[in-house]
């Protein structure tokens, strides 16, 4: 055997190490040495026998991928590398949440300490963080798209539907593992929202004891505390990751197995030609797909890279507080249309029919009769896709507090300017600012700019929810109910409904008192009294809301960091 000394010997020194870095790249790549590489990336015709093809025949990593494709398929039309982004987003995941791991201990005593941790002392923690948050939603987002891509051009009929039956099931998987990382924060977002989310279990259409079995496995405990942030911890790192690698090699086998479908317009009724290639129309994976997809991983990289840095923040809310319940709990946005039905329908009706709308997806390939893929021949198809699709925007705006929640106009005001919980223009004002006194609504407060841009807001708040012209401040109405609904719905502002009369104070009088309650801390009320127009005797709102305010909170910092108007 011929040592490295002795090809020195033999060539010298600079001959042996090129040799010796030629069979080293040839084992990397299987079979291709130096000057293949190059010749590939400057797209040289190979040399006989090809080496590019070795690779898929003895190497690991590309042993799963054709050694060529359609040209068809090449383009961005019609996968719109939807399949291939999808793809990439778990294995960004992967890693990013790999690096996340190392800093957070799933225990509701150490995990929101983490979370801030991460944010403010660990090296571009905050940028990991929103990169693996923001990763999360458009990976869900283009699976989604991949689907939906996937029924439009009729990719999924025969001989397909064991595939696309295995797209929906990663689909799901997909879903479950976004929402499974939803809760890890342990803030009020996060603890509310997987609340409502483990309610379903309870209204599910069981028997009661298998409810409450499948609702102590998800939550731990009777009641959710440590032993279910451990166990839905451990389903976003472990269990779910795991079923979706199984699923996504099983559905890539039957992608490789069957072929990538051609364009629906490409082949005759009936036939599926996607497996024939002619030698003519045959894109080779090295070096065509391979640097068209070094090219989409780089933008797809700069994309998320610049959204977490510039754009787009991962929130964080308070620490979770089973004793108080947010305003407003809103599911994730992927979930949201389930929210909207809860809104409309019992809650078992609901609970039950997702899962049998879902196995009604993944079934819907073996009983689908039609035999063309072409678009003309598949408008009720089509048309089902775009009702479904008009449905679901419908659902989510449903899902959403414009649609069918019930509060008070002066509780939506306090929310914005005094929150029970979160930075808020009022509580970024600086303590020392915080002169005691009574305050009302627009007031100018001389040499206290701070305090006045905060009461400023509160007029501005006391418009949006009180009876006046939309888009003029300065005009009031008729105290009349029937005047004041005629002149708003008159106006175009559509957003009171046929709630009214409960959403709109009409003419109200609000006031901020603050008064010292103890040595460095504040006591802060809102008042609100409102006289019902048809009877000054009558009053329809006297309420207070009351928040306190310490000299050390540093709610200045919380609220330049949640990038409040402060």
């Amino acid at each position: 055997m011929t040592t490295f000394v002795d090809q020195v010997r033999e060539m010298g020194f600079k001959q042996a190490a090129i040799a010796k870095a030629d069979e080293a790249v040839e084992r990397i790549t299987a079979g291709m040495n130096i000057s293949d590489v190059r010749g590939a990336l400057r797209g040289d015709e190979p040399r006989r026998p090809n080496p590019r093809l070795r690779p898929h025949a003895d190497g690991f990593w590309l042993h799963i991928r054709p050694s060529f494709y359609h040209t068809e398929v090449t383009h961005f039309y019609p996968t719109f590398r939807l399949g291939w982004l999808s793809t990439f987003m778990f294995v960004w995941e992967t890693i990013t949440g790999i690096i996340l791991m190392i800093f957070y201990t799933p225990s509701p005593l150490a995990a929101y300490n983490n979370m801030w941790n991460i944010l403010a002392n660990v090296p571009l923690g905050q940028l990991m963080r929103n990169m693996h948050r923001l990763g999360a939603e458009v990976m869900v987002l283009v699976v989604a798209l991949h689907m939906l891509r996937t029924f439009i051009t009729g990719s999924y009929k025969k001989p397909r539907q064991f595939t696309w039956a295995t797209g929906m099931i990663l689909l799901v998987l997909t879903l479950l593992l976004s929402f499974s990382g939803y809760l890890l924060p342990w803030d009020q977002l996060a603890y509310w929202a997987l609340t409502v989310f483990l309610s379903g279990a309870e209204a599910a259409p069981a028997p009661a004891a298998v409810n409450e079995n499948i609702l102590l496995i998800l939550q731990g405990a009777p009641s959710l505390g440590a032993g279910g942030l451990l166990r839905w911890y451990l389903f976003h790192v472990l269990l779910m990751p795991l079923l979706l690698a199984i699923f996504f090699f099983v559905h890539y086998y039957k992608v490789v197995l069957h072929g990538f479908s051609l364009p629906p317009g490409r082949e005759k009724i009936g036939e599926d030609t996607a497996k024939r290639v002619p030698r003519t129309e045959r894109t080779y994976f090295i070096p065509d797909i391979l640097t068209s997809e070094l090219m989409w991983s780089a933008l797809t990289t700069l994309f998320l890279v610049a959204g977490a840095l510039w754009f787009w923040d991962a929130p964080l809310e308070h620490h979770a507080d089973p004793i108080v319940t947010p305003l407003h709990v809103v599911a994730p946005w992927y979930l949201s249309w389930s929210q909207g039905w809860l809104k409309l329908a019992d809650k078992t009706i609901v609970v039950g029919f997702i899962p049998l709308l879902m196995v009604a997806f993944i079934v819907m390939p073996y009983f689908e009769v039609g035999k063309s893929r072409r678009y003309a021949d598949r408008r009720v198809g089509l048309s089902v896709a775009f009702l479904f699709m008009a449905i679901m925007l419908v659902s989510n705006w449903m899902g959403s507090p414009e649609y069918r929640v019930e509060s008070s106009a002066e509780q939506e005001v306090s929310q914005e300017i005094l929150p029970q919980e979160g930075p808020s223009v009022l509580l970024g004002v600086p303590y020392e600012h915080m002169a005691p006194g009574t305050y009302l609504p627009g007031e100018e407060v001389a040499g206290n700019p701070h305090l006045t841009e905060a009461l400023e807001e509160f007029q501005a708040a006391m418009y949006r929810h009180s009876c006046h012209v939309p888009g003029n401040q300065n005009e009031r109405l008729p105290r009349e109910w029937d005047e004041c609904e005629i002149a708003v719905l008159d106006s175009g502002d559509k957003r009171y409904g046929n709630f009214f009369k409960d959403a709109v104070m009409p003419d109200p009088y609000a006031e901020l008192v603050i008064e010292e309650f103890q040595p460095n801390l504040l006591k802060l009320t809102l008042n609100y009294e409102v006289v019902n127009p048809d009877n000054p005797d009558e009053m329809l709102v006297e309420s207070d809301w009351v928040s306190y305010r310490h000299a050390d909170s540093n709610y200045e910092e919380e609220c330049r960091y949640a990038n409040k108007n402060c």
